[in-house]
Protein backbone atom coordinates (compact mmCIF):
# COMPACT_ATOMS: atom_id res chain seq x y z
CA UNK A 1 0.00 0.00 0.00
CA UNK A 2 1.22 3.29 -1.46
CA UNK A 3 0.10 6.65 1.08
CA UNK A 4 0.31 9.51 -0.78
CA UNK A 5 1.71 13.26 1.20
CA UNK A 6 1.03 16.26 -0.07
CA UNK A 7 3.95 18.95 0.04
CA UNK A 8 1.87 21.13 -2.47
CA UNK A 9 -1.32 21.38 -0.25
CA UNK A 10 0.99 21.97 2.95
CA UNK A 11 1.97 24.32 1.78
CA UNK A 12 -1.67 25.75 0.55
CA UNK A 13 -2.35 25.05 4.01
CA UNK A 14 0.48 27.03 5.72
CA UNK A 15 -0.36 30.31 3.05
CA UNK A 16 -3.81 30.25 3.96
CA UNK A 17 -3.05 29.67 7.88
CA UNK A 18 -1.33 32.84 8.54
CA UNK A 19 -4.31 35.41 6.19
CA UNK A 20 -1.35 35.91 3.79
CA UNK A 21 -2.87 37.40 0.19
CA UNK A 22 -4.33 34.22 -1.67
CA UNK A 23 -4.35 33.25 -5.36
CA UNK A 24 -7.70 34.44 -7.02
CA UNK A 25 -7.99 30.51 -7.23
CA UNK A 26 -9.22 29.96 -3.85
CA UNK A 27 -11.51 30.94 -1.06
CA UNK A 28 -9.95 31.95 1.75
CA UNK A 29 -13.39 32.11 3.98
CA UNK A 30 -13.76 28.05 3.19
CA UNK A 31 -12.21 25.76 5.10
CA UNK A 32 -11.77 22.78 2.49
CA UNK A 33 -10.48 20.69 5.04
CA UNK A 34 -14.06 20.82 6.72
CA UNK A 35 -15.03 16.59 8.05
CA UNK A 36 -18.14 15.48 6.64
CA UNK A 37 -20.70 15.01 8.69
CA UNK A 38 -21.19 11.64 10.84
CA UNK A 39 -23.35 9.62 8.87
CA UNK A 40 -23.79 11.41 6.03
CA UNK A 41 -22.25 10.29 2.38
CA UNK A 42 -19.81 12.24 0.34
CA UNK A 43 -21.33 11.68 -3.01
CA UNK A 44 -24.81 13.01 -3.79
CA UNK A 45 -26.54 12.00 -6.60
CA UNK A 46 -27.60 14.38 -9.31
CA UNK A 47 -30.85 14.53 -10.19
CA UNK A 48 -31.28 17.80 -12.15
CA UNK A 49 -29.61 17.60 -15.63
CA UNK A 50 -28.47 21.15 -16.05
CA UNK A 51 -26.37 20.34 -13.23
CA UNK A 52 -24.62 17.38 -15.00
CA UNK A 53 -21.09 18.86 -16.18
CA UNK A 54 -19.88 19.08 -20.04
CA UNK A 55 -18.32 16.02 -20.59
CA UNK A 56 -17.14 16.82 -24.34
CA UNK A 57 -13.94 18.52 -22.98
CA UNK A 58 -12.47 15.73 -21.35
CA UNK A 59 -13.46 13.30 -24.51
CA UNK A 60 -11.06 14.35 -27.22
CA UNK A 61 -7.46 13.30 -25.32
CA UNK A 62 -7.99 9.99 -23.72
CA UNK A 63 -4.20 9.59 -23.26
CA UNK A 64 -3.75 7.21 -20.65
CA UNK A 65 -7.53 6.67 -19.98
CA UNK A 66 -7.81 2.70 -20.94
CA UNK A 67 -5.10 1.91 -18.27
CA UNK A 68 -5.86 3.65 -15.98
CA UNK A 69 -9.38 2.16 -15.87
CA UNK A 70 -8.17 -1.23 -16.86
CA UNK A 71 -5.66 -0.76 -13.18
CA UNK A 72 -9.49 -0.66 -11.17
CA UNK A 73 -10.69 -2.99 -12.56
CA UNK A 74 -8.12 -5.45 -11.81
CA UNK A 75 -8.21 -4.33 -8.41
CA UNK A 76 -11.90 -4.25 -8.26
CA UNK A 77 -11.16 -8.24 -9.61
CA UNK A 78 -9.54 -8.82 -6.10
CA UNK A 79 -11.52 -10.23 -3.45
CA UNK A 80 -10.31 -7.61 -0.58
CA UNK A 81 -11.91 -5.11 -2.86
CA UNK A 82 -15.04 -6.28 -2.00
CA UNK A 83 -14.69 -5.38 1.86
CA UNK A 84 -15.05 -1.63 0.77
CA UNK A 85 -18.50 -1.88 -0.67
CA UNK A 86 -21.23 -1.51 -0.72
CA UNK A 87 -20.57 2.25 -0.44
CA UNK A 88 -24.15 3.98 -0.59
CA UNK A 89 -26.39 2.42 -3.02
CA UNK A 90 -23.44 1.42 -5.07
CA UNK A 91 -22.84 -2.29 -4.80
CA UNK A 92 -18.95 -4.13 -6.06
CA UNK A 93 -20.92 -5.42 -8.74
CA UNK A 94 -22.59 -1.94 -9.38
CA UNK A 95 -18.97 -0.56 -9.37
CA UNK A 96 -17.55 -2.85 -11.68
CA UNK A 97 -20.20 -3.16 -14.36
CA UNK A 98 -19.36 0.69 -14.50
CA UNK A 99 -15.97 0.59 -15.47
CA UNK A 100 -16.49 -2.32 -17.75
CA UNK A 101 -19.18 -0.42 -19.73
CA UNK A 102 -17.13 2.59 -19.65
CA UNK A 103 -14.12 0.86 -21.03
CA UNK A 104 -16.45 -0.83 -23.44
CA UNK A 105 -17.47 2.87 -24.88
CA UNK A 106 -13.29 3.65 -25.12
CA UNK A 107 -13.00 -0.05 -26.78
CA UNK A 108 -15.65 1.02 -29.71
CA UNK A 109 -13.24 4.11 -30.49
CA UNK A 110 -15.96 7.24 -29.18
CA UNK A 111 -14.31 10.45 -28.88
CA UNK A 112 -15.48 14.18 -28.50
CA UNK A 113 -19.10 14.74 -28.60
CA UNK A 114 -20.01 11.20 -29.11
CA UNK A 115 -18.82 9.68 -26.20
CA UNK A 116 -19.77 12.17 -23.91
CA UNK A 117 -23.54 11.60 -25.70
CA UNK A 118 -22.83 8.22 -24.94
CA UNK A 119 -21.80 8.94 -21.27
CA UNK A 120 -24.60 11.06 -19.99
CA UNK A 121 -27.20 8.83 -21.55
CA UNK A 122 -25.69 5.75 -19.63
CA UNK A 123 -24.35 6.70 -16.57
CA UNK A 124 -25.40 8.67 -13.39
CA UNK A 125 -23.74 11.25 -12.50
CA UNK A 126 -22.96 12.24 -8.37
CA UNK A 127 -20.76 14.97 -6.79
CA UNK A 128 -18.52 15.36 -3.90
CA UNK A 129 -20.36 17.34 -1.30
CA UNK A 130 -17.31 19.16 -0.69
CA UNK A 131 -16.40 21.34 1.68
CA UNK A 132 -19.29 23.73 1.50
CA UNK A 133 -22.32 20.81 1.05
CA UNK A 134 -22.29 22.99 -2.56
CA UNK A 135 -19.47 21.00 -4.02
CA UNK A 136 -16.47 22.96 -3.54
CA UNK A 137 -13.74 21.32 -4.06
CA UNK A 138 -9.82 22.40 -3.67
CA UNK A 139 -7.53 20.38 -6.21
CA UNK A 140 -3.83 20.13 -5.14
CA UNK A 141 -1.13 17.98 -7.13
CA UNK A 142 1.80 15.23 -5.98
CA UNK A 143 4.25 13.66 -8.22
CA UNK A 144 6.89 11.01 -8.30
CA UNK A 145 11.01 12.83 -8.07
CA UNK A 146 13.71 11.41 -9.86
CA UNK A 147 17.07 11.52 -7.50
CA UNK A 148 20.70 10.63 -8.43
CA UNK A 149 21.50 8.11 -5.94
CA UNK A 150 23.11 4.75 -4.84
CA UNK A 151 22.83 1.17 -3.30
CA UNK A 152 25.58 1.67 -1.01
CA UNK A 153 26.90 5.03 1.12
CA UNK A 154 29.67 6.74 -0.72
CA UNK A 155 31.30 10.93 -0.36
CA UNK A 156 28.62 11.82 -2.12
CA UNK A 157 25.75 9.69 -1.68
CA UNK A 158 25.14 9.34 2.26
CA UNK A 159 21.41 9.86 3.41
CA UNK A 160 19.31 6.47 3.40
CA UNK A 161 16.37 5.82 2.51
CA UNK A 162 14.89 2.66 4.72
CA UNK A 163 13.04 -0.51 4.18
CA UNK A 164 10.09 -1.28 6.15
CA UNK A 165 11.64 -2.62 9.81
CA UNK A 166 10.74 -5.80 11.02
CA UNK A 167 9.47 -4.53 14.44
CA UNK A 168 6.51 -2.25 12.59
CA UNK A 169 2.79 -4.26 12.94
CA UNK A 170 0.53 -2.84 10.54
CA UNK A 171 -3.19 -4.59 10.17
CA UNK A 172 -5.04 -5.87 6.58
CA UNK A 173 -5.36 -2.86 5.71
CA UNK A 174 -2.06 -1.36 5.84
CA UNK A 175 -2.62 0.61 8.57
CA UNK A 176 0.36 0.75 10.89
CA UNK A 177 -0.41 0.06 14.78
CA UNK A 178 3.05 0.36 16.07
CA UNK A 179 6.49 -1.32 16.66
CA UNK A 180 6.16 -4.87 18.46
CA UNK A 181 8.85 -4.90 21.55
CA UNK A 182 10.65 -7.97 22.32
CA UNK A 183 8.15 -8.87 25.31
CA UNK A 184 5.49 -8.94 21.91
CA UNK A 185 4.02 -5.44 23.65
CA UNK A 186 2.72 -3.42 21.27
CA UNK A 187 3.68 0.51 21.70
CA UNK A 188 3.91 4.01 19.40
CA UNK A 189 6.36 3.63 16.82
CA UNK A 190 9.27 6.29 17.37
CA UNK A 191 9.21 9.64 15.53
CA UNK A 192 11.21 11.32 12.87
CA UNK A 193 13.03 12.47 15.46
CA UNK A 194 14.27 9.58 17.24
CA UNK A 195 14.62 7.24 14.18
CA UNK A 196 16.89 9.64 12.84
CA UNK A 197 18.87 10.68 16.28
CA UNK A 198 19.12 6.94 17.43
CA UNK A 199 19.98 5.51 14.13
CA UNK A 200 17.77 2.74 14.96
CA UNK A 201 17.41 1.46 11.45
CA UNK A 202 21.15 1.14 10.89
CA UNK A 203 21.96 -1.47 8.22
CA UNK A 204 18.14 -1.20 6.60
CA UNK A 205 19.01 1.03 4.17
CA UNK A 206 18.07 0.00 0.73
CA UNK A 207 19.10 3.57 -1.39
CA UNK A 208 21.47 6.65 -0.46
CA UNK A 209 20.29 10.41 -1.67
CA UNK A 210 23.19 13.33 -2.06
CA UNK A 211 20.79 15.24 0.15
CA UNK A 212 19.01 15.06 3.40
CA UNK A 213 16.05 17.67 2.00
CA UNK A 214 15.65 15.14 -1.46
CA UNK A 215 15.07 12.56 1.31
CA UNK A 216 12.46 14.29 2.76
CA UNK A 217 10.58 15.04 -0.43
CA UNK A 218 10.68 11.70 -0.95
CA UNK A 219 9.24 11.36 2.55
CA UNK A 220 6.37 13.64 1.43
CA UNK A 221 5.63 12.52 -2.09
CA UNK A 222 5.55 8.39 -1.30
CA UNK A 223 7.73 7.49 -3.71
CA UNK A 224 10.61 8.42 -5.78
CA UNK A 225 12.84 7.58 -8.98
CA UNK A 226 16.00 6.59 -8.29
CA UNK A 227 18.80 6.88 -11.03
CA UNK A 228 21.58 5.02 -10.20
CA UNK A 229 25.18 5.55 -11.69
CA UNK A 230 24.68 3.26 -14.72
CA UNK A 231 21.89 5.86 -15.30
CA UNK A 232 18.95 2.77 -14.61
CA UNK A 233 16.11 3.93 -12.88
CA UNK A 234 14.78 1.90 -10.00
CA UNK A 235 11.19 3.18 -7.98
CA UNK A 236 11.40 3.09 -4.62
CA UNK A 237 8.41 2.42 -3.57
CA UNK A 238 6.26 3.17 -0.47
CA UNK A 239 6.08 0.40 2.11
CA UNK A 240 4.80 1.77 5.06
CA UNK A 241 5.05 4.81 7.68
CA UNK A 242 5.56 5.15 11.49
CA UNK A 243 1.85 5.71 12.14
CA UNK A 244 2.45 9.30 13.65
CA UNK A 245 0.20 12.51 12.18
CA UNK A 246 1.81 14.55 9.34
CA UNK A 247 2.58 18.23 10.04
CA UNK A 248 3.47 20.59 7.59
CA UNK A 249 7.35 22.25 8.00
CA UNK A 250 5.89 24.65 5.66
CA UNK A 251 4.02 26.29 8.02
CA UNK A 252 6.83 26.25 10.38
CA UNK A 253 8.85 28.03 7.54
CA UNK A 254 6.34 30.82 7.24
CA UNK A 255 5.66 31.13 11.10
CA UNK A 256 9.35 31.78 12.03
CA UNK A 257 10.02 34.24 9.40
CA UNK A 258 12.34 32.15 7.08
CA UNK A 259 10.32 32.34 3.72
CA UNK A 260 7.63 35.12 3.04
CA UNK A 261 4.48 33.74 2.67
CA UNK A 262 4.18 35.27 -1.03
CA UNK A 263 6.85 33.36 -1.96
CA UNK A 264 5.81 29.59 -0.86
CA UNK A 265 6.83 27.48 -3.02
CA UNK A 266 8.62 23.75 -3.24
CA UNK A 267 11.39 25.64 -5.02
CA UNK A 268 11.78 28.26 -2.24
CA UNK A 269 12.43 25.67 0.25
CA UNK A 270 14.96 23.85 -1.81
CA UNK A 271 16.34 27.25 -2.31
CA UNK A 272 16.54 27.93 1.41
CA UNK A 273 18.02 24.79 2.95
CA UNK A 274 20.39 24.69 -0.16
CA UNK A 275 21.81 28.17 1.34
CA UNK A 276 20.91 26.73 4.88
CA UNK A 277 21.98 23.31 5.18
CA UNK A 278 22.30 23.15 8.58
CA UNK A 279 18.54 23.83 9.42
CA UNK A 280 17.01 20.94 7.30
CA UNK A 281 17.25 18.31 10.33
CA UNK A 282 15.83 21.50 12.57
CA UNK A 283 12.60 21.81 10.61
CA UNK A 284 12.08 18.18 8.90
CA UNK A 285 12.65 16.73 12.57
CA UNK A 286 9.10 19.03 12.99
CA UNK A 287 7.23 16.76 10.91
CA UNK A 288 7.29 13.28 12.93
CA UNK A 289 6.01 11.34 10.34
CA UNK A 290 8.54 8.73 9.06
CA UNK A 291 8.08 6.48 5.64
CA UNK A 292 9.75 3.58 4.42
CA UNK A 293 10.27 2.45 1.31
CA UNK A 294 11.05 -0.77 -0.90
CA UNK A 295 12.58 -1.40 -4.02
CA UNK A 296 10.41 -1.69 -6.97
CA UNK A 297 10.68 -2.09 -10.72
CA UNK A 298 7.69 -1.09 -11.36
CA UNK A 299 6.04 2.25 -12.15
CA UNK A 300 5.01 4.20 -9.01
CA UNK A 301 1.34 2.98 -7.57
CA UNK A 302 -1.60 4.46 -5.38
CA UNK A 303 -3.17 3.17 -2.27
CA UNK A 304 -4.91 0.34 -4.26
CA UNK A 305 -1.55 -1.30 -5.40
CA UNK A 306 -1.98 -0.54 -8.69
CA UNK A 307 0.32 2.02 -10.93
CA UNK A 308 -1.05 5.69 -10.98
CA UNK A 309 -1.30 7.33 -14.52
CA UNK A 310 -0.92 11.40 -14.86
CA UNK A 311 -3.86 12.77 -14.81
CA UNK A 312 -5.67 10.11 -14.79
CA UNK A 313 -5.18 8.79 -10.92
CA UNK A 314 -6.61 11.35 -8.29
CA UNK A 315 -6.23 10.71 -4.50
CA UNK A 316 -8.82 11.29 -2.43
CA UNK A 317 -9.85 10.10 1.61
CA UNK A 318 -10.71 6.68 1.17
CA UNK A 319 -12.33 6.98 4.52
CA UNK A 320 -15.54 8.72 2.65
CA UNK A 321 -14.98 7.82 -0.94
CA UNK A 322 -15.38 4.90 -3.64
CA UNK A 323 -11.85 3.25 -4.31
CA UNK A 324 -11.05 2.52 -8.07
CA UNK A 325 -14.22 4.43 -9.33
CA UNK A 326 -14.58 6.52 -12.36
CA UNK A 327 -14.52 9.95 -11.55
CA UNK A 328 -14.95 13.68 -13.67
CA UNK A 329 -13.35 16.33 -12.45
CA UNK A 330 -13.68 20.30 -13.61
CA UNK A 331 -10.96 22.54 -12.42
CA UNK A 332 -7.94 24.38 -14.15
CA UNK A 333 -4.24 22.85 -14.17
CA UNK A 334 -1.01 23.85 -15.10
CA UNK A 335 0.04 22.86 -18.35
CA UNK A 336 3.89 23.88 -19.84
CA UNK A 337 4.19 25.44 -22.95
CA UNK A 338 6.97 26.72 -24.59
CA UNK A 339 9.10 26.69 -21.02
CA UNK A 340 6.00 28.39 -19.30
CA UNK A 341 3.58 26.95 -17.24
CA UNK A 342 -0.01 28.56 -17.51
CA UNK A 343 -3.07 27.17 -15.75
CA UNK A 344 -6.07 26.46 -17.86
CA UNK A 345 -9.61 25.08 -17.82
CA UNK A 346 -10.07 21.66 -17.49
CA UNK A 347 -12.13 18.47 -17.79
CA UNK A 348 -11.17 15.20 -17.94
CA UNK A 349 -11.98 11.59 -16.85
CA UNK A 350 -9.85 10.22 -13.68
CA UNK A 351 -9.87 6.51 -11.96
CA UNK A 352 -10.04 7.53 -7.84
CA UNK A 353 -6.58 5.08 -7.24
CA UNK A 354 -4.67 6.65 -4.76
CA UNK A 355 -4.66 7.88 -0.64
CA UNK A 356 -3.51 11.10 0.78
CA UNK A 357 -2.65 11.44 4.78
CA UNK A 358 -2.91 14.89 5.18
CA UNK A 359 -6.54 14.87 3.58
CA UNK A 360 -9.26 13.92 5.18
CA UNK A 361 -12.21 15.47 3.92
CA UNK A 362 -14.78 15.98 1.00
CA UNK A 363 -13.38 19.06 0.09
CA UNK A 364 -10.27 17.50 -0.82
CA UNK A 365 -8.25 15.96 -3.69
CA UNK A 366 -4.84 15.82 -5.47
CA UNK A 367 -4.26 14.99 -9.04
CA UNK A 368 -1.31 12.86 -10.31
CA UNK A 369 0.91 14.93 -12.78
CA UNK A 370 3.85 12.42 -13.71
CA UNK A 371 7.30 11.84 -12.52
CA UNK A 372 10.25 14.35 -13.36
CA UNK A 373 11.10 17.83 -12.47
CA UNK A 374 8.10 19.25 -15.05
CA UNK A 375 5.43 17.32 -13.34
CA UNK A 376 6.84 18.20 -9.83
CA UNK A 377 6.73 22.15 -11.13
CA UNK A 378 3.05 21.44 -12.11
CA UNK A 379 2.05 19.89 -9.26
CA UNK A 380 3.33 22.81 -7.08
CA UNK A 381 1.13 25.10 -9.27
CA UNK A 382 -2.01 23.34 -8.89
CA UNK A 383 -4.35 24.67 -5.94
CA UNK A 384 -7.43 25.35 -7.40
CA UNK A 385 -11.27 24.87 -6.22
CA UNK A 386 -13.25 23.23 -8.73
CA UNK A 387 -15.95 20.28 -8.94
CA UNK A 388 -15.63 15.66 -8.64
CA UNK A 389 -17.93 13.74 -10.11
CA UNK A 390 -18.29 10.02 -9.50
CA UNK A 391 -20.12 8.24 -12.53
CA UNK A 392 -21.57 4.94 -11.96
CA UNK A 393 -23.93 3.13 -14.73
CA UNK A 394 -27.72 3.93 -15.04
CA UNK A 395 -29.52 0.90 -13.27
CA UNK A 396 -32.59 -0.69 -15.43
CA UNK A 397 -36.14 1.00 -14.00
Amino acid sequence: MKLTFWLTSALLVATLAIGCKTPPEISPGLDYNRPLPPGQLALRKITDPTEIPNFTPGCFDLQGLRQAAQHSLDYLAKPSSRKFFPYGPITHQHAVNSLQAFVDLLDQGLTGSALAEAVQKNFDVYTSVGCDDQGTVLFTGYYTPIFDGSRTRTETFKFPLYKLPDDLVKDEDGNTLGQRLPDNSLVTYPDRALIESSQMLAGTEIFWLRDPFEIYIAHVQGSAKIRLSDNSLITAAYAGNNGLEYQSIATELVKDGKIPPEKLSLDAMIDFFKRNPSQIQTYTRRNPRFVFFRESQAPPHGSINTPVTELRSIATDKSIFPRACLTFITTKLPRTAFGKITREPYGGFALDQDTGGAIRAPGRCDVYMGIGPDAGKRAGQTFQQGRLYYLFLKQPS
